[in-house]
């Protein structure tokens, strides 16, 4: 598979929530390489792991622009242009506290109230680097159909290659696979004091990032981060 490339949300990788991030998953996407990762009461090693496997994956983010390859005759380098431009051009925001939520069977973090910001954030990444990605293939088409999509988002997909884009986008940082439920609430009982410094006030957004995925098993790396350049 030609590499893959995707806009997100990462934590500053010098700040405490990059760190619990890549402790939790047991990977930082920043240092490029799997990390110790950290021990938690009550939960062995291997369903850590286990729980956390796509996530690991991606590491800790929340999406802004999903996956996507780059388009013929695009290269790495009119991406991270484009990208240096789009940062420059929007300005940091207040996000309302996160909270430890559960989504559709896997739990994550997601802002405790509205945030009109980060939706128009991300409407625009999905519009502003839609010109240097590739159609999505049929393939991937299909497995997204697999899941269940409104006739919305099915049309989402078609146009922007993503279902749960503009109206079905929701800010989330995901944090484990789907459990069932009594798994679930065990791993949520257990982060909630590790997360709980992060839920404690709003937050600033003030960075976008630019991953690159090698190949399709591979672990998303991150290439680039850049500031929010507008005024505050």
């Amino acid at each position: 598979m030609t590499c893959r490339y995707a806009i997100y949300w990462t934590p500053d990788p010098a700040g405490p929530l990059a760190a619990f991030g890549a402790a939790w998953l047991g990977r930082d996407p920043a240092l490029g390489r799997d990390v110790p990762a950290m021990a938690l009461p009550g939960i062995d090693a291997a369903a850590q792991r286990a729980a956390t496997r796509s996530p690991r994956r991606y590491g800790l983010h929340g999406t802004l622009k999903p996956p996507f390859v780059l388009a013929e005759g695009k290269a790495p380098g009119d991406l991270e242009a484009r990208l240096a431009a789009f940062a420059a051009a929007a300005s940091p925001f207040s996000v309302p506290a996160l909270r430890l939520a559960g989504i559709k069977g896997f739990l994550a973090l997601v802002p405790s109230a509205p945030c009109p910001a980060i939706d128009a954030l991300a409407a625009a990444a999905v519009r502003d680097f839609d010109a240097l990605r590739a159609p999505a293939p049929e393939a991937e088409l299909a497995r997204r159909r697999a899941a269940g999509l409104s006739a919305r988002q099915d049309a989402h997909l078609l146009r922007w290659g993503y279902p749960y884009v503009f109206e079905d986008f929701a800010f989330h940082v995901t944090l484990t696979e789907r459990l069932d439920g009594e798994e679930r609430e065990r791993f949520r009982a257990t982060l909630a004091p590790h997360v709980a410094p992060f839920c404690a006030a709003p937050w600033r957004f003030d960075a976008v990032s630019l991953l690159r995925q090698e190949t399709a098993d591979a672990p998303f790396v991150l290439v680039s981060r850049m500031p929010l350049g507008g005024p505050a």
